[in-house]
Protein backbone atom coordinates (compact mmCIF):
# COMPACT_ATOMS: atom_id res chain seq x y z
CA UNK A 1 0.00 0.00 0.00
CA UNK A 2 2.89 2.35 0.77
CA UNK A 3 4.25 1.70 -2.71
CA UNK A 4 0.88 2.68 -4.25
CA UNK A 5 0.84 5.88 -2.19
CA UNK A 6 4.05 7.03 -3.89
CA UNK A 7 2.89 6.38 -7.45
CA UNK A 8 1.41 9.39 -9.25
CA UNK A 9 -0.48 9.76 -12.52
CA UNK A 10 -1.59 12.94 -14.28
CA UNK A 11 -4.93 13.46 -16.05
CA UNK A 12 -4.80 16.52 -18.32
CA UNK A 13 -8.11 18.28 -18.89
CA UNK A 14 -9.06 16.53 -15.66
CA UNK A 15 -12.24 18.57 -15.17
CA UNK A 16 -13.60 17.61 -18.58
CA UNK A 17 -16.52 15.25 -19.15
CA UNK A 18 -14.74 11.92 -19.81
CA UNK A 19 -11.73 12.88 -17.69
CA UNK A 20 -13.84 13.23 -14.53
CA UNK A 21 -15.02 9.65 -14.91
CA UNK A 22 -11.44 8.44 -15.45
CA UNK A 23 -10.27 10.31 -12.34
CA UNK A 24 -13.00 8.64 -10.26
CA UNK A 25 -12.15 5.22 -11.68
CA UNK A 26 -8.43 5.61 -10.98
CA UNK A 27 -9.16 6.67 -7.39
CA UNK A 28 -11.65 3.82 -6.87
CA UNK A 29 -9.21 1.22 -8.20
CA UNK A 30 -6.45 2.65 -5.96
CA UNK A 31 -4.01 2.35 -8.86
CA UNK A 32 -2.35 5.74 -8.39
CA UNK A 33 -2.46 9.00 -6.58
CA UNK A 34 -4.12 11.28 -9.10
CA UNK A 35 -2.97 14.73 -10.15
CA UNK A 36 -5.90 16.53 -11.82
CA UNK A 37 -4.54 19.12 -14.27
CA UNK A 38 -6.75 21.73 -15.90
CA UNK A 39 -6.94 25.41 -16.90
CA UNK A 40 -8.78 26.73 -13.83
CA UNK A 41 -6.76 28.44 -11.13
CA UNK A 42 -8.50 26.26 -8.52
CA UNK A 43 -10.77 23.23 -8.50
CA UNK A 44 -14.46 23.70 -7.76
CA UNK A 45 -16.16 20.41 -6.97
CA UNK A 46 -19.84 19.75 -7.62
CA UNK A 47 -21.93 18.90 -4.51
CA UNK A 48 -22.02 15.18 -5.42
CA UNK A 49 -18.24 15.19 -6.00
CA UNK A 50 -17.60 16.94 -2.66
CA UNK A 51 -19.20 14.08 -0.75
CA UNK A 52 -18.09 11.39 -3.20
CA UNK A 53 -14.90 9.69 -4.33
CA UNK A 54 -13.07 12.79 -5.57
CA UNK A 55 -13.84 14.95 -2.53
CA UNK A 56 -12.64 12.28 -0.10
CA UNK A 57 -9.47 11.70 -2.16
CA UNK A 58 -8.74 15.45 -2.24
CA UNK A 59 -9.08 15.68 1.53
CA UNK A 60 -6.90 12.61 2.14
CA UNK A 61 -4.19 13.73 -0.28
CA UNK A 62 -4.74 10.84 -2.72
CA UNK A 63 -5.79 13.38 -5.35
CA UNK A 64 -4.46 16.88 -5.97
CA UNK A 65 -5.33 19.66 -8.36
CA UNK A 66 -2.81 21.61 -10.39
CA UNK A 67 -3.52 24.56 -12.66
CA UNK A 68 -1.94 23.98 -16.07
CA UNK A 69 -2.10 25.49 -19.55
CA UNK A 70 -0.83 22.99 -22.13
CA UNK A 71 0.60 25.87 -24.17
CA UNK A 72 2.97 26.80 -21.34
CA UNK A 73 5.75 24.20 -21.18
CA UNK A 74 6.94 25.29 -17.72
CA UNK A 75 3.44 24.61 -16.33
CA UNK A 76 3.36 21.24 -18.12
CA UNK A 77 6.72 20.24 -16.61
CA UNK A 78 5.54 21.20 -13.13
CA UNK A 79 2.28 19.22 -13.52
CA UNK A 80 4.02 16.06 -14.81
CA UNK A 81 6.94 16.05 -12.36
CA UNK A 82 7.23 12.74 -10.50
CA UNK A 83 4.43 11.09 -12.50
CA UNK A 84 4.63 7.51 -13.72
CA UNK A 85 1.74 7.83 -16.20
CA UNK A 86 0.10 10.70 -18.08
CA UNK A 87 -3.44 10.42 -19.43
CA UNK A 88 -3.58 13.24 -21.95
CA UNK A 89 -7.31 14.02 -22.33
CA UNK A 90 -7.32 17.82 -22.65
CA UNK A 91 -8.77 19.35 -25.83
CA UNK A 92 -10.75 22.48 -26.79
CA UNK A 93 -14.47 22.44 -27.52
CA UNK A 94 -14.85 20.61 -30.84
CA UNK A 95 -17.82 22.80 -31.87
CA UNK A 96 -15.56 25.87 -32.10
CA UNK A 97 -13.97 25.62 -35.56
CA UNK A 98 -10.94 27.80 -34.80
CA UNK A 99 -7.67 26.53 -36.33
CA UNK A 100 -5.37 28.65 -34.16
CA UNK A 101 -7.03 27.46 -30.95
CA UNK A 102 -7.05 23.77 -31.91
CA UNK A 103 -3.50 23.80 -33.27
CA UNK A 104 -2.10 25.53 -30.18
CA UNK A 105 -3.68 22.94 -27.85
CA UNK A 106 -4.00 19.71 -29.84
CA UNK A 107 -0.63 19.97 -31.60
CA UNK A 108 1.70 22.34 -29.74
CA UNK A 109 0.21 21.43 -26.34
CA UNK A 110 0.58 17.71 -27.09
CA UNK A 111 4.19 18.29 -28.13
CA UNK A 112 4.79 19.97 -24.75
CA UNK A 113 3.30 16.92 -23.01
CA UNK A 114 5.54 14.53 -24.99
CA UNK A 115 8.65 16.61 -24.32
CA UNK A 116 7.83 16.79 -20.60
CA UNK A 117 7.27 13.01 -20.43
CA UNK A 118 10.64 12.33 -22.12
CA UNK A 119 12.50 14.89 -20.02
CA UNK A 120 10.97 13.74 -16.71
CA UNK A 121 11.26 10.03 -17.58
CA UNK A 122 7.52 9.37 -17.41
CA UNK A 123 6.97 5.71 -18.26
CA UNK A 124 3.63 5.75 -20.08
CA UNK A 125 1.53 8.24 -22.07
CA UNK A 126 -2.07 7.48 -23.12
CA UNK A 127 -3.54 10.04 -25.53
CA UNK A 128 -7.29 10.55 -25.99
CA UNK A 129 -7.80 10.91 -29.72
CA UNK A 130 -10.98 10.74 -31.85
CA UNK A 131 -12.42 8.57 -34.63
CA UNK A 132 -12.79 11.81 -36.60
CA UNK A 133 -9.05 11.64 -37.38
CA UNK A 134 -9.96 9.20 -40.22
CA UNK A 135 -13.23 10.92 -41.27
CA UNK A 136 -13.26 13.22 -44.30
CA UNK A 137 -16.88 14.34 -43.91
CA UNK A 138 -17.78 12.98 -47.34
CA UNK A 139 -17.61 9.20 -47.09
CA UNK A 140 -19.35 7.24 -44.36
CA UNK A 141 -17.41 4.65 -42.36
CA UNK A 142 -18.83 1.18 -41.67
CA UNK A 143 -17.01 -1.11 -39.24
CA UNK A 144 -13.81 0.86 -39.86
CA UNK A 145 -10.57 -0.43 -38.38
CA UNK A 146 -7.20 1.12 -37.58
CA UNK A 147 -5.85 0.47 -41.09
CA UNK A 148 -7.88 3.49 -42.30
CA UNK A 149 -5.45 6.30 -43.25
CA UNK A 150 -5.75 9.96 -42.32
CA UNK A 151 -7.72 11.71 -45.10
CA UNK A 152 -6.11 14.43 -47.21
CA UNK A 153 -8.75 16.84 -45.92
CA UNK A 154 -10.55 16.50 -42.59
CA UNK A 155 -14.10 17.49 -41.72
CA UNK A 156 -12.97 20.37 -39.47
CA UNK A 157 -9.94 21.89 -37.72
CA UNK A 158 -10.57 19.89 -34.55
CA UNK A 159 -10.27 16.56 -36.41
CA UNK A 160 -7.22 17.70 -38.41
CA UNK A 161 -5.29 18.86 -35.34
CA UNK A 162 -6.27 15.79 -33.28
CA UNK A 163 -4.77 13.69 -36.10
CA UNK A 164 -1.54 15.72 -35.92
CA UNK A 165 -1.39 15.28 -32.15
CA UNK A 166 -2.08 11.56 -32.44
CA UNK A 167 0.71 11.15 -35.02
CA UNK A 168 3.16 12.90 -32.67
CA UNK A 169 2.24 10.58 -29.78
CA UNK A 170 2.62 7.43 -31.88
CA UNK A 171 5.94 8.65 -33.29
CA UNK A 172 7.26 9.33 -29.78
CA UNK A 173 6.70 5.73 -28.66
CA UNK A 174 9.81 4.08 -27.20
CA UNK A 175 11.66 7.41 -27.00
CA UNK A 176 13.97 7.04 -23.99
CA UNK A 177 11.74 4.35 -22.49
CA UNK A 178 8.40 6.19 -22.95
CA UNK A 179 5.59 3.88 -24.09
CA UNK A 180 2.58 5.48 -25.77
CA UNK A 181 -0.78 4.62 -27.33
CA UNK A 182 -3.90 6.46 -28.51
CA UNK A 183 -7.56 5.80 -27.67
CA UNK A 184 -10.26 6.83 -30.17
CA UNK A 185 -13.60 6.75 -28.29
CA UNK A 186 -16.61 7.18 -30.59
CA UNK A 187 -19.38 9.66 -29.66
CA UNK A 188 -19.10 9.70 -25.87
CA UNK A 189 -22.31 9.99 -23.82
CA UNK A 190 -23.28 9.65 -20.17
CA UNK A 191 -23.92 11.54 -16.90
CA UNK A 192 -22.09 14.85 -16.73
CA UNK A 193 -22.13 15.45 -20.49
CA UNK A 194 -22.50 19.17 -21.18
CA UNK A 195 -22.68 18.98 -24.96
CA UNK A 196 -24.77 16.15 -26.48
CA UNK A 197 -27.79 15.87 -24.15
CA UNK A 198 -28.08 19.61 -23.31
CA UNK A 199 -27.90 20.52 -27.02
CA UNK A 200 -30.58 17.93 -27.86
CA UNK A 201 -32.86 19.32 -25.14
CA UNK A 202 -32.20 22.91 -26.27
CA UNK A 203 -33.18 21.88 -29.80
CA UNK A 204 -36.32 20.17 -28.50
CA UNK A 205 -37.36 23.25 -26.52
CA UNK A 206 -36.75 25.42 -29.59
CA UNK A 207 -38.95 23.15 -31.73
CA UNK A 208 -36.04 21.82 -33.83
CA UNK A 209 -35.92 18.25 -32.56
CA UNK A 210 -38.66 17.07 -34.93
CA UNK A 211 -36.26 17.17 -37.89
CA UNK A 212 -34.01 14.37 -39.18
CA UNK A 213 -31.10 15.50 -41.35
CA UNK A 214 -30.54 12.96 -44.13
CA UNK A 215 -32.47 9.74 -44.67
CA UNK A 216 -32.28 8.75 -40.98
CA UNK A 217 -30.61 5.41 -41.72
CA UNK A 218 -27.01 6.37 -40.93
CA UNK A 219 -25.51 3.99 -38.37
CA UNK A 220 -23.39 5.19 -35.44
CA UNK A 221 -21.23 3.78 -32.68
CA UNK A 222 -21.66 5.46 -29.30
CA UNK A 223 -19.51 4.91 -26.21
CA UNK A 224 -20.77 5.19 -22.65
CA UNK A 225 -18.40 7.41 -20.69
CA UNK A 226 -17.51 4.77 -18.10
CA UNK A 227 -16.43 2.46 -20.93
CA UNK A 228 -14.15 5.25 -22.18
CA UNK A 229 -12.51 5.47 -18.75
CA UNK A 230 -12.25 1.68 -18.66
CA UNK A 231 -10.50 1.67 -22.06
CA UNK A 232 -7.87 4.11 -20.75
CA UNK A 233 -7.24 1.86 -17.73
CA UNK A 234 -6.95 -1.19 -20.03
CA UNK A 235 -4.42 0.69 -22.16
CA UNK A 236 -2.35 1.69 -19.11
CA UNK A 237 -2.37 -1.88 -17.76
CA UNK A 238 -1.31 -3.28 -21.14
CA UNK A 239 1.60 -0.83 -21.44
CA UNK A 240 2.62 -1.55 -17.82
CA UNK A 241 2.60 -5.33 -18.38
CA UNK A 242 6.00 -5.28 -20.02
CA UNK A 243 7.37 -7.88 -22.40
CA UNK A 244 5.47 -8.94 -25.51
CA UNK A 245 2.13 -7.55 -24.27
CA UNK A 246 3.51 -4.01 -23.87
CA UNK A 247 5.45 -4.24 -27.12
CA UNK A 248 2.32 -5.32 -28.98
CA UNK A 249 0.10 -2.63 -27.36
CA UNK A 250 2.44 0.38 -27.58
CA UNK A 251 2.79 2.77 -30.50
CA UNK A 252 -0.76 2.05 -31.69
CA UNK A 253 -4.17 3.74 -32.02
CA UNK A 254 -7.37 1.98 -30.95
CA UNK A 255 -11.04 2.52 -31.78
CA UNK A 256 -13.24 2.21 -28.67
CA UNK A 257 -17.03 1.89 -28.77
CA UNK A 258 -19.90 0.17 -26.96
CA UNK A 259 -19.77 -2.46 -29.74
CA UNK A 260 -23.52 -1.95 -30.32
CA UNK A 261 -24.07 0.06 -33.54
CA UNK A 262 -27.41 1.89 -33.71
CA UNK A 263 -29.06 4.30 -36.10
CA UNK A 264 -27.95 7.79 -35.07
CA UNK A 265 -31.50 9.20 -35.09
CA UNK A 266 -32.86 6.23 -33.12
CA UNK A 267 -30.29 7.00 -30.41
CA UNK A 268 -31.37 10.66 -30.40
CA UNK A 269 -35.03 9.60 -30.20
CA UNK A 270 -34.35 7.33 -27.20
CA UNK A 271 -32.79 10.21 -25.26
CA UNK A 272 -35.48 12.75 -26.20
CA UNK A 273 -38.37 10.39 -25.46
CA UNK A 274 -36.70 9.35 -22.20
CA UNK A 275 -36.73 13.01 -21.14
CA UNK A 276 -40.33 13.56 -22.22
CA UNK A 277 -39.83 15.18 -25.63
CA UNK A 278 -41.06 14.10 -29.07
CA UNK A 279 -38.87 11.99 -31.35
CA UNK A 280 -37.56 13.35 -34.68
CA UNK A 281 -39.89 12.49 -37.59
CA UNK A 282 -39.53 14.97 -40.47
CA UNK A 283 -36.68 14.10 -42.85
CA UNK A 284 -34.75 16.89 -44.57
CA UNK A 285 -32.10 15.94 -47.17
CA UNK A 286 -28.57 16.95 -46.19
CA UNK A 287 -28.20 18.57 -49.63
CA UNK A 288 -31.01 20.99 -48.70
CA UNK A 289 -29.43 21.88 -45.34
CA UNK A 290 -25.86 22.39 -46.57
CA UNK A 291 -26.41 25.78 -48.35
CA UNK A 292 -28.19 27.07 -45.23
CA UNK A 293 -25.33 25.81 -43.03
CA UNK A 294 -22.74 27.56 -45.23
CA UNK A 295 -24.75 30.80 -44.98
CA UNK A 296 -24.94 30.47 -41.17
CA UNK A 297 -21.18 29.83 -40.99
CA UNK A 298 -20.44 32.88 -43.16
CA UNK A 299 -22.73 35.02 -40.99
CA UNK A 300 -20.88 33.84 -37.87
CA UNK A 301 -17.49 34.73 -39.40
CA UNK A 302 -18.77 38.25 -40.10
CA UNK A 303 -20.54 38.81 -36.78
CA UNK A 304 -18.44 36.78 -34.30
CA UNK A 305 -16.57 39.95 -33.32
CA UNK A 306 -19.89 41.55 -32.36
CA UNK A 307 -20.81 38.82 -29.88
CA UNK A 308 -22.68 36.30 -32.05
CA UNK A 309 -22.68 32.88 -30.39
CA UNK A 310 -21.16 29.81 -32.06
CA UNK A 311 -23.93 28.33 -34.27
CA UNK A 312 -24.90 24.67 -34.11
CA UNK A 313 -25.87 24.53 -37.77
CA UNK A 314 -22.54 24.29 -39.61
CA UNK A 315 -21.45 22.26 -42.69
CA UNK A 316 -19.18 20.01 -40.58
CA UNK A 317 -22.06 19.31 -38.16
CA UNK A 318 -24.44 18.46 -41.04
CA UNK A 319 -21.89 15.97 -42.40
CA UNK A 320 -21.49 14.37 -38.96
CA UNK A 321 -25.26 14.01 -38.50
CA UNK A 322 -25.97 12.51 -41.92
CA UNK A 323 -23.10 9.99 -42.43
CA UNK A 324 -22.58 6.51 -40.99
CA UNK A 325 -19.71 6.13 -38.51
CA UNK A 326 -19.18 2.66 -37.04
CA UNK A 327 -15.87 1.15 -35.95
CA UNK A 328 -14.39 -2.22 -35.06
CA UNK A 329 -12.99 -2.74 -31.56
CA UNK A 330 -11.24 -6.02 -32.44
CA UNK A 331 -7.77 -4.51 -32.11
CA UNK A 332 -8.55 -2.91 -28.72
CA UNK A 333 -9.99 -6.22 -27.52
CA UNK A 334 -7.00 -8.22 -28.77
CA UNK A 335 -4.13 -5.97 -27.65
CA UNK A 336 -5.60 -4.08 -24.68
CA UNK A 337 -8.15 -6.58 -23.41
CA UNK A 338 -10.92 -3.98 -23.79
CA UNK A 339 -14.56 -5.05 -23.59
CA UNK A 340 -17.38 -2.63 -22.64
CA UNK A 341 -18.39 -2.95 -18.99
CA UNK A 342 -21.70 -1.03 -19.37
CA UNK A 343 -24.16 -2.05 -22.16
CA UNK A 344 -25.70 0.63 -24.37
CA UNK A 345 -29.25 0.39 -22.95
CA UNK A 346 -27.98 0.56 -19.37
CA UNK A 347 -25.84 3.55 -20.31
CA UNK A 348 -28.86 5.27 -21.84
CA UNK A 349 -30.92 4.60 -18.71
CA UNK A 350 -28.23 6.05 -16.44
CA UNK A 351 -27.78 9.04 -18.73
CA UNK A 352 -31.49 9.88 -18.86
CA UNK A 353 -31.85 9.50 -15.09
CA UNK A 354 -28.93 11.89 -14.52
CA UNK A 355 -30.77 14.81 -16.17
CA UNK A 356 -33.98 15.22 -14.11
CA UNK A 357 -33.66 19.02 -14.42
CA UNK A 358 -33.85 18.77 -18.23
CA UNK A 359 -37.07 16.77 -18.36
CA UNK A 360 -39.95 18.39 -20.22
CA UNK A 361 -42.28 18.41 -17.21
CA UNK A 362 -39.60 19.91 -14.95
CA UNK A 363 -39.26 22.88 -17.24
CA UNK A 364 -42.96 23.67 -16.87
CA UNK A 365 -42.84 23.28 -13.07
CA UNK A 366 -39.69 25.34 -12.72
CA UNK A 367 -40.39 28.09 -15.20
CA UNK A 368 -44.14 28.37 -14.68
CA UNK A 369 -46.26 30.23 -17.27
CA UNK A 370 -44.52 31.28 -20.49
CA UNK A 371 -43.84 34.93 -21.28
CA UNK A 372 -46.53 34.83 -23.97
CA UNK A 373 -49.07 33.50 -21.45
CA UNK A 374 -48.17 36.16 -18.87
CA UNK A 375 -48.42 38.90 -21.50
CA UNK A 376 -51.91 37.69 -22.45
CA UNK A 377 -53.05 37.56 -18.83
CA UNK A 378 -52.87 33.77 -18.27
CA UNK A 379 -56.66 33.52 -18.67
CA UNK A 380 -59.15 32.61 -21.40
CA UNK A 381 -57.51 34.96 -23.89
CA UNK A 382 -54.17 33.18 -23.37
CA UNK A 383 -55.81 29.75 -23.68
CA UNK A 384 -57.47 30.87 -26.93
CA UNK A 385 -54.54 32.56 -28.67
CA UNK A 386 -52.03 29.91 -27.52
CA UNK A 387 -54.24 27.06 -28.82
CA UNK A 388 -54.48 25.33 -25.43
CA UNK A 389 -58.22 24.81 -25.85
CA UNK A 390 -58.49 24.03 -29.57
CA UNK A 391 -62.31 24.01 -29.58
CA UNK A 392 -62.37 27.43 -27.95
CA UNK A 393 -59.71 28.73 -30.36
CA UNK A 394 -61.56 27.51 -33.45
CA UNK A 395 -64.86 28.99 -32.21
CA UNK A 396 -63.19 32.34 -31.57
CA UNK A 397 -61.57 32.25 -35.02
CA UNK A 398 -64.93 31.49 -36.69
CA UNK A 399 -66.68 34.31 -34.81
CA UNK A 400 -63.95 36.81 -35.71
CA UNK A 401 -64.02 35.66 -39.34
CA UNK A 402 -67.80 36.15 -39.43
CA UNK A 403 -67.43 39.64 -37.93
CA UNK A 404 -64.75 40.50 -40.47
CA UNK A 405 -66.61 39.37 -43.58
CA UNK A 406 -70.00 40.71 -42.49
CA UNK A 407 -69.02 44.03 -40.96
CA UNK A 408 -65.39 44.99 -41.64
CA UNK A 409 -64.81 43.82 -45.22
CA UNK A 410 -68.21 45.22 -46.29
CA UNK A 411 -66.89 48.75 -45.70
CA UNK A 412 -69.24 49.60 -42.84
CA UNK A 413 -68.33 52.43 -40.49
CA UNK A 414 -67.40 51.70 -36.88
CA UNK A 415 -70.77 52.98 -35.58
CA UNK A 416 -72.71 50.93 -38.15
CA UNK A 417 -70.65 47.80 -37.36
CA UNK A 418 -71.12 48.12 -33.59
CA UNK A 419 -74.85 48.80 -33.99
CA UNK A 420 -75.30 45.77 -36.25
CA UNK A 421 -73.33 43.50 -33.88
CA UNK A 422 -75.44 44.67 -30.92
CA UNK A 423 -78.62 44.16 -32.95
CA UNK A 424 -77.62 40.60 -33.89
CA UNK A 425 -76.68 39.88 -30.25
CA UNK A 426 -80.03 41.25 -29.01
CA UNK A 427 -82.01 39.16 -31.50
CA UNK A 428 -80.00 36.05 -30.57
CA UNK A 429 -80.50 36.55 -26.82
CA UNK A 430 -84.24 37.25 -27.24
CA UNK A 431 -84.83 34.14 -29.39
CA UNK A 432 -82.59 32.03 -27.15
CA UNK A 433 -84.54 33.18 -24.13
CA UNK A 434 -87.88 32.26 -25.76
CA UNK A 435 -86.78 28.74 -26.70
CA UNK A 436 -87.96 25.85 -24.48
CA UNK A 437 -85.46 23.93 -22.35
CA UNK A 438 -85.59 20.93 -24.70
CA UNK A 439 -86.25 20.65 -28.44
CA UNK A 440 -86.45 17.18 -29.96
CA UNK A 441 -84.42 15.73 -27.10
CA UNK A 442 -81.66 18.36 -27.27
CA UNK A 443 -81.11 20.49 -24.17
CA UNK A 444 -80.55 24.26 -24.54
CA UNK A 445 -78.81 25.90 -21.59
CA UNK A 446 -80.17 29.34 -20.84
CA UNK A 447 -77.78 32.26 -20.53
CA UNK A 448 -77.97 33.26 -16.84
CA UNK A 449 -78.61 36.91 -15.98
CA UNK A 450 -75.54 36.80 -13.74
CA UNK A 451 -73.36 36.55 -16.87
CA UNK A 452 -74.05 40.26 -17.54
CA UNK A 453 -73.80 41.38 -13.94
CA UNK A 454 -70.74 43.36 -12.89
CA UNK A 455 -69.94 42.94 -9.19
CA UNK A 456 -69.27 45.89 -6.93
CA UNK A 457 -65.69 44.70 -6.44
CA UNK A 458 -65.08 44.50 -10.19
CA UNK A 459 -66.57 47.98 -10.65
CA UNK A 460 -64.34 49.29 -7.88
CA UNK A 461 -61.24 47.69 -9.44
CA UNK A 462 -62.13 49.13 -12.85
CA UNK A 463 -62.61 52.58 -11.36
CA UNK A 464 -59.26 52.34 -9.58
CA UNK A 465 -57.57 51.30 -12.84
CA UNK A 466 -59.08 54.30 -14.66
CA UNK A 467 -58.02 56.68 -11.89
CA UNK A 468 -54.53 55.13 -11.76
CA UNK A 469 -54.19 55.47 -15.53
CA UNK A 470 -55.33 59.09 -15.38
CA UNK A 471 -52.90 59.92 -12.56
CA UNK A 472 -50.02 58.28 -14.49
CA UNK A 473 -50.91 60.37 -17.54
CA UNK A 474 -51.00 63.57 -15.45
CA UNK A 475 -47.65 62.66 -13.88
CA UNK A 476 -46.22 62.17 -17.35
CA UNK A 477 -47.56 65.54 -18.49
CA UNK A 478 -45.99 67.24 -15.46
CA UNK A 479 -42.66 65.62 -16.32
CA UNK A 480 -42.92 66.90 -19.90
CA UNK A 481 -43.75 70.42 -18.66
CA UNK A 482 -40.56 70.47 -16.59
CA UNK A 483 -38.50 69.51 -19.65
CA UNK A 484 -36.04 67.55 -17.50
CA UNK A 485 -36.50 63.92 -18.60
CA UNK A 486 -35.26 63.63 -22.20
CA UNK A 487 -35.61 59.84 -22.31
CA UNK A 488 -39.25 60.04 -21.25
CA UNK A 489 -39.91 62.66 -23.94
CA UNK A 490 -38.33 60.44 -26.57
CA UNK A 491 -40.46 57.47 -25.44
CA UNK A 492 -43.66 59.57 -25.62
CA UNK A 493 -42.72 61.00 -29.00
CA UNK A 494 -41.85 57.56 -30.38
CA UNK A 495 -45.10 56.07 -29.04
CA UNK A 496 -47.19 58.83 -30.61
CA UNK A 497 -45.30 58.47 -33.88
CA UNK A 498 -46.02 54.73 -33.95
CA UNK A 499 -49.68 55.45 -33.09
CA UNK A 500 -49.94 57.98 -35.91
CA UNK A 501 -48.48 55.44 -38.36
CA UNK A 502 -50.94 52.80 -37.17
CA UNK A 503 -53.72 55.38 -37.58
CA UNK A 504 -53.05 55.51 -41.32
CA UNK A 505 -53.82 51.79 -41.59
CA UNK A 506 -57.44 51.05 -42.41
CA UNK A 507 -59.57 49.08 -40.00
CA UNK A 508 -59.97 46.38 -42.65
CA UNK A 509 -56.17 45.97 -43.07
CA UNK A 510 -55.58 46.09 -39.33
CA UNK A 511 -58.19 43.39 -38.75
CA UNK A 512 -56.96 41.21 -41.64
CA UNK A 513 -53.34 41.36 -40.45
CA UNK A 514 -53.76 41.63 -36.68
CA UNK A 515 -56.18 38.77 -35.99
CA UNK A 516 -54.32 36.01 -37.94
CA UNK A 517 -51.07 37.42 -36.52
CA UNK A 518 -52.35 37.16 -32.95
CA UNK A 519 -53.38 33.52 -33.47
CA UNK A 520 -49.97 32.56 -34.91
CA UNK A 521 -47.25 34.84 -33.50
CA UNK A 522 -48.06 34.28 -29.81
CA UNK A 523 -48.21 30.52 -30.41
CA UNK A 524 -44.87 30.51 -32.25
CA UNK A 525 -43.23 32.67 -29.56
CA UNK A 526 -44.36 30.32 -26.77
CA UNK A 527 -42.97 27.29 -28.62
CA UNK A 528 -39.65 28.94 -29.53
CA UNK A 529 -39.33 31.41 -26.67
CA UNK A 530 -35.66 30.69 -25.85
CA UNK A 531 -34.54 30.74 -29.48
CA UNK A 532 -36.35 34.01 -30.27
CA UNK A 533 -35.06 35.63 -27.06
CA UNK A 534 -31.50 34.60 -27.98
CA UNK A 535 -31.87 36.06 -31.48
CA UNK A 536 -33.26 39.32 -30.09
CA UNK A 537 -30.46 39.44 -27.53
CA UNK A 538 -27.87 38.92 -30.27
CA UNK A 539 -29.46 41.70 -32.34
CA UNK A 540 -29.39 44.09 -29.38
CA UNK A 541 -25.76 43.21 -28.57
CA UNK A 542 -24.79 43.59 -32.22
CA UNK A 543 -26.56 46.97 -32.42
CA UNK A 544 -24.82 48.25 -29.28
CA UNK A 545 -21.45 46.94 -30.48
CA UNK A 546 -21.92 48.56 -33.89
CA UNK A 547 -23.03 51.81 -32.27
CA UNK A 548 -20.00 51.74 -29.97
CA UNK A 549 -17.62 51.11 -32.88
CA UNK A 550 -19.12 53.91 -34.99
CA UNK A 551 -19.05 56.31 -32.03
CA UNK A 552 -15.41 55.38 -31.36
CA UNK A 553 -14.41 55.99 -34.97
CA UNK A 554 -16.23 59.34 -35.08
CA UNK A 555 -14.61 60.39 -31.80
CA UNK A 556 -11.13 59.36 -32.95
CA UNK A 557 -11.52 61.13 -36.32
CA UNK A 558 -12.77 64.28 -34.54
CA UNK A 559 -9.79 64.12 -32.21
CA UNK A 560 -7.38 63.83 -35.16
CA UNK A 561 -8.97 66.84 -36.89
CA UNK A 562 -8.30 68.91 -33.80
Amino acid sequence: MADVQERWCVVTGGRGFAARHLVEMLIRYEMFQVRIADLGTAIKLEPDEEEGTVGKAMRSGRAKYVSMDLRDKSQVLKACEGAEVVFHMAAPDSSVNNHQLHHSVNVLGTKNIIDACVELKVKRLIYTSSPSVVFDGVHGITNGDESLPYPSKHNDFYSATKAEGEALVIKSNDTKGLLTCCIRPSSIFGPGDRLLVPSLVAAARAGKSKFIIGDGNNMYDFTYVENVAHAHVCAERALASGGAVAEKASGQAYFVTNMEPIKFWDFVALILEGLGYGRPRIKIPASVMMPIAYLVELTYKLLAAYGMKVPQLTPSRIRLLSRSRTFSCSKANDRLGYTPIIPLQEGLRRTIESYPHLRAEQRLKKEGPSKASLFLGSGRVADTLLWRNKKQTLMAALVLAAIYFNFIASGSTIITSISTILLVASVFLFIHGRLPQRIMGYKFDKVPVSSFHVSEETSHQFALSVVSGWNSAVKGLKSLCKGADCMFFLKVALSLLILSILGTISLQSLFAIGIPGAFTLFYIYEKKEEEIDHVLQDIVLFTWKLKSDISGKIFSSTKKDR
